[in-house]
């Protein structure tokens, strides 16, 4: 499975200089790499090619596409109707075409992440790295299958346990007329069918986030404390997400420059801020990716035999971070991300009978 390599950060220019040089530096240890980007020129100008919509060659091994946010939309309707059609048998979207959808917030997250699964699954490629906008709003794509995979299972079961769920369930009058307009046998779990395979889906999605061989962003940030402040905030946004931050590169031409203590214990590579020309100085400055991001603190830990959960939470302090379990799951608040934590079967349902924050790190006990 390929590598998708992302980075976080303020400084937008600095930011693709480096994506653009991962790439190249990926590319020239003989890994197939596609460098993707956003429809916004800075990539293409960095790089003084046009950059369209579908996957180009621009040197060996280094391919680079721009997505599109009305293609992803006009391409993916299409597997809209046909699922659509897979469940109800008279479709209702075939009359409408991917042409004529405009594009609502939040469909450009959800299309950029399904194109970079359907590239991931490919398998033409060994790494992907994403040039996004390196903030909070790419953190929640990432999150998305997390997310997403709550909102399944959260309102799943109170449908079925519900009066409205039940009577669907049971009435002999309601199971014919279902049948009259779906495509499906509902049984007891009225959403078995469609709803197994979206759990797939996300559960691919939630695996893959974990595992920092496939899954990992670097923080880029110059030595200027405001950086250093937004990018510490985006690091632990990041862990709350599940997305493994495996290291930082400063961008500085003063290679004695020290920022170590406060992203503390990753390690910081020092960067040149170079030329468009000068690519390989830039190269040559780039860590080994996944061996940083394999040896990072991971998001979460749970250790089943002491009953304990364990985040590590950078950039936030005791007052930043909040506990609550409204539900059967716990919920965990830090700066202006949630995350409802999946608990294994033998903590799920147990009560929290204790919190600690110490040395960046949420423990929580059951």
């Amino acid at each position: 499975m390929a590598l998708i390599l992302t980075f976080l950060g303020k400084s937008g220019s600095a930011r693709t200089k480096v994506a653009i040089a991962a790439a190249k530096q990926l590319a020239s240890q003989g890994k197939r790499v596609l460098l993707a980007g956003s429809a916004e020129p800075a990539l293409q100008i960095l790089l003084g090619i046009p950059i369209g919509s579908d996957p180009q060659e621009i040197a060996a091994n280094l391919h680079v596409v721009q997505f599109q946010t009305s293609v992803l939309l006009e391409r993916s309707w299409e597997d809209v109707k046909k699922l659509e059609a897979q469940y109800l048998k008279t479709p209702i979207l075939k009359e409408v075409y991917g042409q004529e959808l405009s594009v609502l917030p939040g469909m450009d997250s959800a299309l950029v992440l399904n194109a970079i699964r359907e590239y991931h699954e490919s398998g033409k490629y060994d790494a992907i790295v994403y040039d996004g906008n390196g903030d909070t709003s790419t953190l929640r794509m990432f999150g998305m299958p997390e997310f997403l995979s709550w909102y399944v299972r959260r309102f799943r079961q109170l449908f079925v346990n519900s009066d409205l769920g039940k009577a669907i369930s049971e009435s002999p009058l309601i199971q014919p007329l279902i049948s009259t307009f779906f495509n499906i046998n509902w049984t007891s779990d009225n959403f078995a069918q469609p709803t197994n395979q979206v759990h797939n889906f996300l559960d691919k999605g939630r695996a893959a986030l974990a595992d920092p061989k496939k899954v990992a962003a670097f923080l880029v940030t110059s030595n200027d404390p405001v950086e250093i402040a937004s990018v510490r905030y985006l690091w632990g946004s990041a862990q709350l997400v599940g997305l493994t931050v495996g290291g930082i590169i400063l961008v500085s031409n003063d290679r004695t420059v020290q920022v170590s203590e406060q992203f503390t214990p990753l390690h910081v590579s020092v960067v040149p801020d170079v030329k468009t020309e000068d690519w390989q100085a830039l190269i040559d400055a780039l860590p080994n990716f996944v061996e940083q991001a394999v040896q990072a603190p991971k998001p979460i830990e749970i250790n089943i035999q002491e009953h304990k959960v364990s985040l590590f939470l950078p950039g936030f302090d005791k007052k930043q971070v909040k506990l609550t379990q409204y539900g059967p799951e716990v919920t965990i608040e830090a700066g202006d991300q949630r995350r409802n934590i999946f608990l294994p079967p033998a903590l799920s349902g147990r009560p929290v009978t204790g919190a600690k924050f110490q040395n960046n790190y949420l423990i929580i006990s059951f």
